[in-house]
């Protein structure tokens, strides 16, 4: 697409916003930057290479404007988009326009990841398998660097990211394969329906897309629709990915996939073990046998690739038990996940739910539970819930929110446990009544455990 002259809005002047600015006036474009607040990171930079700035005043849309290019996390209903769609100016997403910005020839592939949870294991996993094949790929869209200047950077293939938001504000995209890996409720106050949230999730399949979907999640299946290719955790019929006793098996791109399947790993190669982290390997997997990825490279990519923090990480052993920090789990779906992955738990829960239901989750925990002990705003939701489901588990309830509440809901959780049981904070819920973010609930976390553990413990405040 040619932006020369095309006078270019870009909402909102975060990382992406600044890149897609940035990029966008090398091509000729003609940006003005809006952003609500009086002061943004980079401002200079942007005027430097002739971007004007409207700082203050992120509702009005410039007057002239041919399209807009909105940062994810603004709604359909903003003021400025709102008035652009009045106007019928088009409105699309940092997303949108790196891949209306690829090469003619030679761009690399993409191969896009979505779902409620997973993404970021999921993507660093495939980015670490395309990486073992002797490809130089990168991470980008949701994580890594910003999408729009990875485009032209002559990458071998791009591993692509997406949320929601960015797919909502996508009309084009047409990847090499892309994977839904699951999908529970979440942003529905962003969306206003799951039908809605699942429609933007649809998004990541374009007409000649490798369509995968998680054929343990029915809702995935519907979205990816007929002769998608599937994962699942049990045995895999012809098409899918699966597993086989201990192997991660391939029984979608081999020459015979009714007779024969092909061996990509085993689940000791999968770190950390967990359910939903195997889920993880095979989709990642699937997307990278796509591009003709060898089954050698998968297993040497899942082998070297290491989680971001938070994310079903231990912490330490303290008098036998483990604690586990997966402050990432910030909905009930993640934190489902977390639960099934551990036989004798004591829960660590609370924070912010954002209107979600949890009954569903404590009842399917509540055999695993030995204890929980909850925090953060909404914790009387889940106390009432494990009252209905779980009413002999001992609830202890946490109402301090000072810097030393973390070191007694770790204190408290240690007295419930016993010798071969997980502490395990899985909060189903975000931080931000407490926390600035679910990193730094985690990391308080992690330095309360070892606090707890004494000086001769050795570890880190960041698992």
């Amino acid at each position: 697409m040619i932006f020369k002259d095309v006078r270019v809005v870009v909402a909102g002047l975060g990382v992406s916003g600044r890149a897609a600015a940035r990029v966008l006036a090398g091509r000729g474009a003609v940006v003005t930057g809006v952003d609500a607040r009086t002061e943004v990171d980079g401002a200079a930079e942007l005027e430097a290479v002739g971007v004007r700035l409207r700082l203050g005043d992120g509702d009005t849309l410039p007057e002239g404007a041919d399209l807009v290019v909105t940062s994810p996390g603004w709604k359909p209903t903003a003021p400025l988009l709102a008035a652009a769609a009045a106007a019928g100016v088009e409105v699309i997403g940092e997303v949108e326009l790196a891949w209306r910005l690829r090469p003619e020839e030679g761009a690399a592939p993409w191969l896009a990841i979505t779902g409620t949870n997973g993404k970021t294991t999921a993507v660093r996993m495939l980015t670490s398998i395309l990486r073992a094949a002797g490809l130089d790929a990168v991470a980008v869209g949701n994580v890594g660097e910003p999408i729009v200047e990875a485009v032209t950077a002559g990458h071998d293939v791009l591993a692509v990211e997406l949320s929601s938001y960015q797919l909502h504000w996508s009309s084009s995209l047409d990847p090499r394969a892309s994977v839904i890996l699951n999908v529970a409720p979440d942003h529905l106050d962003w969306h206003g329906s799951l039908d809605a949230y699942g429609a933007a999730k649809a998004k990541i399949y374009g007409p000649g897309t490798v369509r995968v979907c998680n054929a343990d999640d029915p809702v995935t299946v519907a979205l990816a629709g007929p002769d998608a290719q599937a994962f699942t955790l049990g045995t895999p019929a012809p098409g899918e990915f699966g597993v086989v006793e201990d192997l991660l098996v391939d029984r979608a791109t081999t020459e015979d996939p009714v007779r024969s399947a092909e061996e990509l790993a085993s689940l000791a190669d999968v770190a950390p073990f967990a359910p939903h982290n195997v889920a993880n390997a095979l989709a990642a997997a699937a997307l990278a046998r796509a591009v003709g990825v060898s089954c050698e490279a998968v297993r040497e990519g899942l082998r070297a690739f290491r989680p971001d923090p938070h994310r079903i990480a231990l912490v330490t052993e303290v008098d036998g038990v483990a604690y586990v920090d997966d402050s990432k789990a910030t909905n009930p779906h993640a934190a489902a996940a977390s639960l099934a992955a551990y036989e004798q738990i004591v829960w660590i829960a609370g924070g912010l739910l954002k209107g979600a239901d949890v009954e569903d989750l404590v009842r399917a925990a509540a055999p695993r539970l030995r204890g929980a002990v909850l925090l953060g705003a909404d914790r009387a939701q889940i106390a009432d819930a494990l009252a209905r489901h779980a009413p002999d588990v001992p609830v202890l309830d946490v109402a301090a929110t000072d810097t030393g509440a973390m070191d007694l809901v770790v204190t408290e959780a240690a007295r419930l446990a016993r010798p071969g049981d997980t502490v395990l904070l899985a909060p189903a819920g975000a931080s931000m009544d407490m926390f600035a973010d679910y990193g730094a609930r985690g990391d308080a976390f992690a330095a309360a455990v070892h606090r707890l553990a004494g000086p001769g413990d050795g570890g880190s405040p960041v698992a």
